[in-house]
């Protein structure tokens, strides 16, 4: 089993900064894909940014290219999601989640740490 625990939300200003942590427990921190996703009030869930185990290899939906990046600390078992340029259509509830295989397939998820945006 995996438990994922999110933190970092807060309340930024337009074009200011955070940063998202994710501390896993449970399984070998190094064994899992690790994701990024979040959900607007009303909205569907989105895909946000993906980092490959073993290889690194990072994801990112286009709206956040270049503003996102995704990055893991396997010494602390932590993955973080540092947030650039933010946008008011950035805000949204966040989810760190794990993939256990390598299909993008999400079986673990964190309780979500809220991301809001002022203009």
């Amino acid at each position: 089993q995996v438990q994922l625990v999110e933190s970092g939300g807060g309340l930024v200003q337009a074009g200011g900064s955070l940063r998202l942590s994710c501390a896993a427990s449970g399984r070998s921190f190094s064994s899992l894909n690790m994701g990024w996703f979040r959900q607007a009030p009303g909205k569907e869930r989105q895909f946000v940014a993906r980092l490959t185990r073993s290889t690194g290899t990072t994801y990112y939906t286009d709206s956040v290219k270049g503003r996102f990046t995704i990055s893991r600390d396997n010494a602390k078992n932590t993955m973080y999601l540092q947030m650039n340029s933010l946008k008011p259509e950035d805000a949204a509830l966040y989810y760190c989640a794990a993939d256990t295989t390598d299909v993008w397939n999400w079986d673990y998820w964190g309780q979500g740490t809220q991301v809001t945006v002022s203009s």
